[in-house]
């Protein structure tokens, strides 16, 4: 689908508009997001994405629709996986909850920006080198089978290489400053220490935990767009439905870790499904070359085996230790001086 200059600039705008709506509008002060606010942005993001692809559907037609609803629900279903992660790293630094919206926003933020990065270059690569078709197939299909063997997911936001470099070039404090990343040496409260053993002079700035925590959510953001770019051009290689299903899934992942974090648990067979949903696009990209399955018989295959997944975790009876097993999100207070100096001296 061509797709003029101006198009491009307005649907980027409208992101931008959303984003700055949700900040400075619903999220102006820092508060702890209920199920139901959750629940209620969560409908206006997805309602959102769903009505972008009518104007799709408007500019090219039912074809190119399909193709951007695919992208969409694909990507949508494995920024669950996302929230799995989220849980763990906010969960890990203590991060308050009135404060968990703020790092998310910047962090889908930046999510936006690589995966635009990521999306300029998997296009690039499958225009030069034709032959990426069956890399980036067989690439999805050994994710898909390492998913199935590997189920349970081992994540150390500790050790992550970003948080590790950054505490051994910059001071860290022990404790949350409000909502900010950085602070000046002036407005350490009495007592407080940071994260090194470098003196600070006084208008030095220092980093939060904050900024740790985004590191370590971009890390993570970068790593599981390794898996959905090439999943998404499995579908179609149009750049603007590739970009635009990915940025509108993205935009209501917040809403979403509010709303599912404290239930993942139950979600006991989504994992297979997400990699029967990468192993099926992944052998789509492969026999492409012979064979081009109709787009309609696409979207109905990755949505049948996600609703079967989705409603085989919910029928599945839950156990005492599954309730416990994904912790939701962290309301802990306390400093996280431990963590952080425990780790900073590890990485030494």
């Amino acid at each position: 689908m061509d797709v003029s200059l101006w198009v491009w600039f307005a649907v980027l705008a409208a992101i931008l508009a959303a984003l700055a709506v949700d900040l400075f509008v619903f999220h102006k002060d820092a508060h702890e997001v209920s199920i139901k606010e959750a629940a209620t942005t969560s409908a206006i993001w997805v309602a959102l994405g769903l009505s972008f692809g009518v104007v799709v559907w408007q500019m090219g037609g039912s074809q190119v629709a399909g193709e951007y609803y695919a992208g969409y629900v694909i990507e949508k279903a494995l920024s669950v996986e996302n929230i799995f992660v989220f849980t763990l790293i906010l969960g890990y630094f203590k991060v308050p909850a009135i404060y968990q919206h703020r790092v998310l926003f910047f962090g889908v933020l930046g999510a936006l920006v690589f995966r635009a990065v990521f999306i300029a270059a998997g296009a690039q690569l499958l225009e030069r080198f034709h032959f990426m078709v069956f890399v980036f197939g067989a690439f999805l299909i050994l994710t898909a089978a390492k998913m199935v063997r590997h189920s349970e997911m081992n994540v150390d936001p500790g050790r992550n290489p970003l948080v590790r470099a950054l505490r051994r070039v910059m001071p860290v404090t022990d404790d949350y400053h409000g909502q900010k990343f950085f602070i000046r040496r002036a407005e350490l409260n009495d007592g407080e220490s940071v994260g090194m053993s470098r003196r600070s002079s006084k208008g030095r700035l220092i980093a939060t935990p904050m900024l740790v925590v985004l590191l370590a959510i971009e890390t993570s953001d970068v790593i599981f767009a390794v898996d959905s770019i090439p999943a998404i051009f499995a579908i179609t290689d149009d750049t603007f439905i590739v970009f635009t299903s990915n940025a509108f899934a993205i935009l209501g992942l917040r809403a979403l870790y509010f709303l599912l974090a404290g239930a993942m648990a139950r979600l006991s067979y989504l994992k297979l499904g997400l990699a029967g949903v990468l192993g099926f696009v992944g052998i789509k990209m492969i026999v492409s070359e012979w064979y081009k399955i109709p787009i309609l018989v696409s979207l109905g295959t990755i949505v049948a085996i996600l609703s079967i997944a989705t409603i085989a975790s919910l029928r599945r009876p839950v156990s005492p230790s599954a309730v416990g097993s994904a912790p939701a999100p962290h309301h802990d207070l306390r400093p996280v001086g431990e963590l952080v100096g425990a780790d900073a001296g590890s990485a030494n």
